[in-house]
């Protein structure tokens, strides 16, 4: 890759590292312990801060595709930007509806026991991290 076209996507897959980090595993289970932030508020904030967040990932993942695909990738680089789309995109088409549901039911009122679907989104962004932390150490060191 040329030097602009690295440049690029390793400042934006470390942003990107960065927000889900900082969302995902501290503003997300520290919203819960504030006082006075019930299970319904803190679930309509999540929607909101959620939602936010992987609409900006999509648009980080298309910049990160764009800078990678300027010049003759490695193979290296093409597996993990693809594990790491492939990661996203099973977040907001299959476990994110099932977490909207649930989440609509306990706002309407419903009483639920904890959402295992939970731990797959949990384990999802945990798989996202670690690719992301090693596309952007390849891309550090390769170029």
């Amino acid at each position: 890759m040329n030097a602009t076209a690295t440049a690029a996507a390793t400042a934006t897959v470390f942003v990107w590292l960065g927000m889900v980090l900082a969302i995902s595993f501290l503003e997300a289970p520290l919203k819960f312990r504030a006082p006075g932030v019930t299970i319904p508020i803190g679930l309509g904030i999540g929607r909101i801060v959620f939602r936010a967040l992987n609409r900006v990932e999509v648009a980080l993942a298309l910049v990160t595709l764009a800078a990678i695909a300027v010049e003759r990738p490695s193979g290296a680089a093409i597996g993990l930007t693809a594990g790491i789309v492939i990661v996203l995109a099973a977040q907001l088409t299959v476990v994110r509806p099932q977490l909207n549901r649930r989440s609509d039911r306990v706002l309407a009122g419903e009483k639920l026991p904890r959402s295992t679907v939970h731990v797959y989104y949990v384990g999802l962004e945990a798989a996202k991290v670690i690719a992301l932390v090693a596309l952007g150490t390849y891309l550090l060191t390769s170029g």
